[in-house]
């Protein structure tokens, strides 16, 4: 068996891992992403990663010369997709990794009434799909001698997923429920924070990834309305709101993240602490503001 230096294979390679394969990329890594659709598979070429359509397509081959693993894909019936198929590869493997990044959910803490919970408050989630995150967790950890690391993400924005399209067209509500407040992160201080968790591995550990504003999401709606220079969308009350039961089950939770540990542990300064600062960034990208 060949190990390449510096290999990420990549599973369920989505939005927050392509933007760890733009800092990667420029510095000689080799990363190999899977999908399972055909034509995500040819953006990947094109951009420099090599494509794996999985399931389907034998894995074997690029899990002999990783270096290094990122778990995105989400938990669906039979557990975490990429356990249910490869448990046993991985486990034989676990030597042979330098750094394993799982990407989790802060959903995994449940509701805490607005208040400050941190990477050691109780595992208490709210929905069935932070119990599903919490478990996936859990089977991932239960691989002996696997150098394991646990990112748990608050709702992530960035180019291309942020409240100005809906602002725009008029689609954008203020929903307002009492006492309500998330955390949020920006996707390049996702990639940021990954990536200073592979140059300072250390096994076992979990982090928040979030920014240092936790705020309620009627504000940023409003603030992305100011950005553009348009209307703050009318105020709708949660009780009254015309909802689908995914969205409304993100209001089943309110908490606030505490951030210190991707600081004090892997000196990361947030490109983005705020969400009037990412929000900002985007809109100068966009070339507006």
């Amino acid at each position: 068996m060949v190990r390449a230096m510096n290999t990420l294979l990549s599973f369920g390679h989505g939005y927050s891992a392509q933007a760890l394969e733009r800092r990667l990329l420029p510095r000689g890594w080799r990363v190999i992403g899977t999908t399972r659709n055909a034509e995500k598979a040819a953006d990947f070429g094109a951009r420099g990663v090599e494509p794996l359509i999985w399931p389907g397509a034998e894995v074997t081959p690029a899990l002999d010369t990783a270096t290094h693993l990122l778990i995105s894909a989400a938990p669906g019936e039979d557990g975490d997709p990429v356990l249910a198929r490869l448990r046993d590869e991985i486990a034989a493997r676990a030597g042979q990794f330098a750094w394993v990044g799982y990407l989790s959910t802060t959903g995994v803490y449940g509701d805490h009434g607005g208040d400050w919970v941190d990477e050691d408050a109780p595992l208490t989630p709210a929905t069935t799909r932070g119990q599903a995150r919490v478990e996936a967790e859990a089977a991932w950890r239960a691989i002996p001698g696997l150098p394991l690391h646990i990112f748990r993400l608050a709702g992530i924005y960035g180019p291309g997923r942020g409240p100005f399209s809906k602002v725009r067209n008029g689609t954008a509500r203020r929903i307002i429920k009492d006492g309500q407040v998330f955390s949020r992160t920006h996707v390049d201080d996702i990639a940021q924070v990954l990536d200073a968790s592979i140059q300072r591995p250390n096994p076992g550990a979990v982090y928040n990834v979030c920014d240092d504003d936790p705020a309620p999401p009627q504000d940023v709606i409003a603030h992305a309305a100011r950005l553009l220079g348009l209307p703050v969308p009318e105020a709708v009350p949660f009780a009254e709101a015309d909802m689908s039961p995914m969205a409304r089950s993100f209001y089943a939770e309110s908490k606030k993240v505490r951030n210190e540990r991707i600081k004090d542990e892997l000196g990361v300064e947030l490109l983005y602490p705020d969400y009037r600062s990412g929000l900002q960034a985007l809109l100068t990208a966009e070339g507006g503001a």
